[in-house]
């Protein structure tokens, strides 16, 4: 503090001194002239005198007799005139130095005061200085304890990231196990169903009587016949290299119209218990079986009934649970978690909700707001926790479905995101849009790593598998495009008759639908990438560009709304199953829930409706 009081005192000495140096330098002329003019007059006093003294002895010699010295005199008088008019001019000058000098005075005083003032104005500032100087010590004590508590929550949200990353990894891992003793589960109900069925087909054997064995048997070699020779006749009969579909185990006949795999698929108890339920004859059962539903009236009644008895699987989810409001404007899509009885909704007024199914209420469980502009899209990740919405500000974000917060926004396209999947989740999603890219993100860094360009919009995508190693894509160019990301190479495009409006993958990736502007949905094998059935109506119109279809859980059954405000649900055979009832306008998308026999529907009028089977 010592040194400081020194470095100001010497600062204020040298100012002053400057100060001086200036204000002496400008008068420095006039004090010495001042001073010549003192001396001047002091000269001409003391000749003044010298000549007063002169002329007083003349005077006394005159008095005393002369007439050479008048002259003299006269001379001198004069030269003595002219010295008291020069003593006069020089007092006069005297008197305006004299006033000068004391204006002078007057503004030493004026600058003396300024520099007391401004001594106290810089006393006052060296307080204030050395109270800010406080302040600020304190502040740099109060900014170390800061970064040490910034360090401590650092280490805390690190230690909870792992501790939620170990979270996720177990959930995932009981969501496995779940899965696997579910799929035993199945198992051992078919089995059961299986033993089941073995009991009441000796049952039937012994108590039918040897005619319908024979007939049976004949049946049996028609339909092997017609396996190997499928009629040509129907648009809507799978192609020859169809793969095999499934039948339930407790069914004797699930499928009509559906490609027999081999022997075992039917036995004589079972055929003739189905035909004797129904009351059809042979002629009429292969017809039913291999013509996709081109049958008569009365073969369609008892195609109906055989529906109505259960021997064509699980039955339809024909009536409405729920109907509710979801959206103050258009509802453009709707999507089931995976993991609850809970449905996510997108729609025109820029939120995505979720509804909870199971507690039957109206009101949303939640409201996940911050896009800028409609909803076209929603999906879950497999666990459920996150929920993925594509919008028409350019954008997609990434919610947590437990405390509803905004974790990610995904910004970086030119044109409206129409879709969005998670890849390789939950670490990166692919969206596309209509700038014509399909973009992969990395949510670690938020940021794009790859676009791929695909020269034409992209209304819908689907990735083939958890890993995400296959992305397809759904155009206005109307083609299919299929990118591998592991190699980055593009496989062969699959080109449809009009622009597509929505893809979905069946459960076991071998299958997609594809719905198309031309008013049908065709079925792809992926296997051979190629069309292999077109489902269609003379009432289904696909009601908007972004028209969403779905496979049901089992991919037996397909189901799409149309713009008569119907939803159409066919079997992969070609059947129109069910024509379902509720809307009023067009129907936007439909999606069947993962875990039951249920259906969601919005669409056009701000309605939502959950069909179900019971």
């Amino acid at each position: 503090m010592s040194t400081e009081e020194h470095v100001w005192r010497a600062h204020v000495v040298r100012r002053l001194r400057e100060r001086n140096r200036k204000e002496c330098d400008n008068f420095k002329e006039v004090i010495e002239q001042n001073n010549r003019l003192i001396d001047h007059v002091a000269q001409l006093k003391a000749d003044n005198l010298k000549l007063s003294v002169e002329n007083e002895q003349l005077r006394s010699a005159v008095s005393t007799g002369g007439t050479g010295s008048n002259v003299a005199i006269a001379t001198l008088e004069k030269k003595l005139l002219s010295q008291q008019e020069e003593l006069t001019d020089l007092h006069k000058r005297k008197g305006e130095n004299s006033q000068m000098i004391v204006d002078l005075n007057q503004k030493v005083e004026q600058q003396r005061i300024s520099i007391s003032e401004k001594e106290h104005s810089l006393a006052e500032q060296q307080t204030n200085n050395n109270r800010l100087r406080a302040e600020v010590q304190l502040l740099h004590s109060s900014l170390e304890e800061l970064k040490k508590l910034n360090n401590t929550m650092l280490d805390e949200h690190t230690a909870l990231q792992l501790a939620f990353s170990s979270l996720e990894d177990k959930l995932r891992g009981v969501q496995d196990e779940n899965r696997c003793l579910l799929e035993r589960l199945m198992r051992y109900k078919s089995k059961d169903a299986d033993k089941l069925n073995e009991e009441n087909e000796s049952i039937i054997r012994k108590r039918l009587p040897s005619i319908f064995r024979k007939r049976s048997a004949k049946l049996k070699r028609d339909l092997e016949d017609a396996v190997r020779e499928p009629s040509s006749s129907s648009n809507l009969s799978p192609s020859p290299g169809a793969t095999p579909l499934q039948r339930n185990s407790t069914s004797p006949a699930q499928f009509v119209g559906g490609i027999i795999a081999g022997d075992d698929d039917f036995d004589e108890a079972t055929i003739n218990g189905a035909m004797e339920a129904i009351g059809l004859d042979d002629n009429e059962y292969i017809s039913a079986r291999f013509t996709a539903g081109e049958v008569c009236g009365d073969t369609r009644a008892s195609i109906d009934a055989l529906k109505s008895t259960g021997y064509l699987g699980q039955a339809n989810p024909t009536k409405i649970l729920m109907k509710f409001e979801a959206h103050e404007n258009e509802s453009h899509a709707v999507r089931w978690s995976p993991v609850e009885r809970m449905v996510a909704t997108g729609g025109a007024d820029r939120k995505v909700k979720l509804w909870d199914i199971g507690k039957n209420s109206t009101e949303p469980r939640a409201v996940l707001s911050g896009s800028s502009a409609g909803i076209n899209s929603v999906d879950f990740d497999s666990t459920g926790a996150y929920i993925l919405g594509t919008s028409n500000d350019y954008g997609a974000r990434v919610w947590t479905v437990m405390d509803n917060r905004l974790r990610h926004t995904l910004t970086g396209h030119s044109g409206k995101v129409m879709a969005a999947k998670y890849v390789q989740e939950p670490i990166k999603v692919v969206t596309g849009s209509h700038d014509r890219t399909l973009k992969i993100w990395d949510l670690r860094s938020i940021a794009c790593i790859e676009t791929k360009f695909a020269g034409s919009s992209c209304n819908d995508l689907v990735t083939t598998d958890s890993l995400g190693s296959t992305i397809i894509s759904g155009h206005y160019d109307k083609k299919i495009r299929f990118w591998d990301i592991r190699t980055e190479k593009q496989a062969d495009d699959v080109l449809m008759p009009a622009k597509i409006t929505s893809l979905d993958l069946s459960k076991d990736c071998n299958y997609l639908i594809c719905s198309v502007r031309d008013d049908t949905i065709k079925l792809l094998d992926l296997r051979k990438n190629q069309v292999i059935s077109t489902f269609t109506n003379e009432h289904f119109k696909i009601s908007c560009d972004f028209a969403r279809a779905s496979f049901n859980p089992s991919g037996l059954k397909i189901a799409c709304g149309s713009a008569d405000g119907a939803i159409y649900i066919w079997n992969v055979n070609g059947f129109l199953e069910a024509t379902l009832k509720g809307h009023s306008t067009a129907v936007n998308a439909v999606s069947w829930s993962p875990n039951n026999n249920m259906l969601a529907s919005v669409g056009k009028n701000k309605r939502c409706i959950i069909y179900s089977d019971s």
